[in-house]
C-alpha cells in the first residue's frame, strides 16, 4: 500500500543524504520517516471515518438501550461500544460512572471499561497499519472476548457492595431525535480528527523515534535474549512489565512493531501492549475512589489473566 512512500524515503535517505543502507543511522532514519508519515496518514483517515459513523450513535442512546437489555446482550454491546469510544483507561472512567448511575449491571459496565482502552479505534488503526488485517481481526476478537468474560466473572461474584460510590438512579427521560445534516457531521468529524491528532501526534513521534532507535542500534539477539523468545514466562513477564508503563496505543504501537521485527513473538508483544493500554497504575488510583481494593484487585487479575491467555494463543496461532 505504501510502496510509493518507501521508495521516496529510500531515495531521500540513501540517495540525497547519502547514508549507507546497512548503517544504524541510515536504517533508523529510514524507519522513522516511513513509519511516521504512514501512521499519521492512516490515523487521519480511520479516525475521521469512525468519528463520522459514531455521530449516529449518541452515548445517551446507547446507555439507555443497554439499561433495558438482557445482560448477555449488554456484555456484547458494551464491549462493542468500547471500540467506538476513543478513551484511554483513565478517560473511560467518567462514562463507566455514567453506566453505574444508569443502574446498568456492574459486569456490563466493566465489559465497557476493559474494551474502551484496549479496542479503541486508534489501537485498531495502528494495528492494521503495522501488522495487517489478519492480526487486527484476531486482536479485536480476542479483545472483545476478554472484555465480555471479565464482565461475566465480575457479575457472577456479586460485587455490587464493593462499589464505594452509590450514584442516585437517573430519572427516565426521552431523548429528542435531532436530525444533523451530513455536512455538519463531516465537519465535526474532521475537527475531532484534528483534535485527536494534536493529542496523539507527539506520542506517535516519540513511539516511532524509540522504535527507530531500537530498529537501527539494538542488536536483534539482545531483544530475543531478554524477551524470552518462546519461553513460558515471556508472556506473563511482558504483561507484568506493561502495567506500570501508562501510555496509549499511539505511543506504544511503533515500539511493538520493532520488538516483533527484532524477534519477540507477536503474542508476547501484544500482551505487553494490552497491559499498557488496558491496565495502568493511574487507572487503579482513580478507581480507588470509586471501588474497593478487593474489586480493583479482581478486575485487574481477571483482565491480566485474559491478556496472558491471548498472548499464548497468538504465539501458538501465529507461530
Amino acid at each position: 500500500m505504501f510502496g510509493w512512500w518507501q521508495k521516496i524515503v529510500d531515495g531521500f535517505v540513501y540517495g540525497t543524504l547519502g547514508l549507507d543502507p546497512n548503517s544504524a543511522a541510515g536504517s533508523a532514519l529510514d524507519f522513522f520517516l516511513f513509519d511516521t508519515v504512514k501512521i499519521l496518514l492512516l490515523l487521519t483517515v480511520i479516525i475521521f471515518l469512525v468519528t463520522f459513523v459514531r455521530s449516529y450513535f449518541p452515548v445517551e442512546k446507547v446507555r439507555d438501550w443497554l439499561a433495558d437489555k438482557h445482560q448477555i446482550v449488554g456484555y456484547v454491546t458494551a464491549a462493542l461500544f468500547g471500540i467506538i469510544t476513543p478513551f484511554c483507561t483513565c478517560s473511560a472512567i467518567p462514562l463507566f460512572l455514567g453506566f453505574l448511575q444508569a443502574r446498568i449491571p456492574l459486569g456490563v459496565t466493566f465489559s465497557y471499561l476493559v474494551s474502551a482502552p484496549m479496542n479503541n479505534e486508534i489501537a485498531i488503526a495502528m494495528l492494521f497499519t503495522l501488522f495487517g488485517w489478519q492480526v487486527t481481526a484476531l486482536y479485536i476478537g480476542f479483545g472483545l472476548l476478554v472484555a465480555i468474560v471479565a464482565g461475566l466473572v465480575i457479575d457472577r461474584l456479586d460485587l455490587e457492595e464493593e462499589v464505594l460510590i452509590k450514584p442516585p438512579p437517573m430519572k427516565p427521560h426521552t431523548i429528542e431525535t435531532v436530525e444533523i445534516p451530513v455536512a455538519k457531521r463531516l465537519k465535526e468529524a474532521w475537527a475531532y480528527t484534528l483534535d485527536i491528532l494534536k493529542k496523539v501526534g507527539l506520542y506517535v513521534l516519540a513511539g516511532v523515534g524509540i522504535g527507530a532507535w531500537i530498529h537501527g542500534y539494538v542488536p536483534a539477539d539482545l531483544i530475543v535474549r531478554y524477551a524470552g523468545g518462546d519461553a513460558w514466562y515471556s508472556v506473563p513477564l511482558a504483561t507484568i512489565l506493561g502495567v506500570p508503563m501508562y501510555s496509549n496505543a499511539a505511543g506504544v504501537m511503533p515500539l511493538i512493531e520493532v520488538l516483533t521485527q527484532k524477534g519477540m513473538l507477536m503474542g508476547t508483544a501484544l500482551s505487553f501492549m494490552m497491559a499498557i493500554t488496558a491496565l495502568s497504575l493511574p487507572e487503579a488510583m482513580i478507581l480507588k475512589k470509586i471501588l474497593s481494593m478487593k474489586l480493583i484487585a479482581i478486575f485487574f487479575s481477571t483482565v491480566a489473566v485474559g491478556i496472558m491467555a491471548i498472548g499464548y494463543l497468538f504465539n501458538v496461532m501465529l507461530a
